[in-house]
């Protein structure tokens, strides 16, 4: 196991130890992925956080084949699936989390109730439709939810964010998960107002350009 390897594995047990201590999954029914070298990391199943080591974490190709006699997540298939289907993310994290889950048995997609939303990549967090556990047509639904999105919710089930790299991914995910408590306090009011698919745009773009930039040659700010 190379030195790069070794990292991402470590940072996988983290990130999986950090969804349950902000709150937004408990037990090991949550799971995290990362792209790497020909395949991807994937934490295993069935197997406590805290109980993990570097060695545990499971190298699977993209053929959904791997070694060793550990067994990778249940939820394989979606991770797998959504990585090698989108070259723009890195990283998945799914959990749990309460907010976010009770929407998904309701069936509901969180809608534009706040500007934050523009985090999962449009003006929806979609809800994909039921399929049992670890299934290729959950993997499929998922996939379609996921169209244009960073984010989605699985009825029934509960969260799915993905995102250029673990903290970004584990950071989406609360993000979700506060949208949709947002949203549910919102719910006994009425339905709330929303902001327009236009306003979701002009917030992208500005994302684009969030946080510290790096400096120009002149001594601006980078374009």
């Amino acid at each position: 196991m190379n030195p790069a390897e070794r990292a991402l594995r470590e940072e996988l047990i983290e990130t999986c130890r950090g969804m349950n201590r902000l709150g937004i999954n408990k037990g090991t029914s949550g799971n995290v992925s990362v792209r790497c070298g020909d395949g991807l990391l994937v934490s295993p199943t069935g197997i406590a956080y805290d109980a993990l080591t570097a060695e545990k974490i499971v190298f699977m190709r993209w053929d959904g084949s791997y070694d060793g006699p550990i067994l990778p997540s249940s939820e394989w298939r979606f991770h797998r699936d959504i990585l090698a289907a989108r070259p723009d993310l890195n990283a998945v994290v799914h959990t749990h989390s309460v907010h976010a889950t009770t929407l998904a048995i309701m069936g509901r997609s969180i809608p534009a109730i706040h500007y934050m939303i523009a985090g999962a990549g449009g003006p929806t967090i979609r809800c994909a439709p039921y399929a049992t556990f670890g299934t290729a047509e959950l993997a499929d639904a998922v996939l379609k939810a996921m169209e244009g999105r960073r984010a989605c919710l699985l009825a029934h089930h509960g969260v799915i964010a993905a995102h250029v790299s673990m903290a970004r991914a584990l950071a989406l995910a609360g993000t979700v998960e506060e949208l949709a408590h947002q949203y549910l306090m919102c719910l006994p009011h009425g339905e709330p107002p929303v902001l327009s698919d236009a306003e979701i745009a002009v917030v992208l773009e500005k994302f684009r350009t969030y946080g510290q930039q790096p400096k120009s040659a002149t001594g601006g700010m980078a374009a």
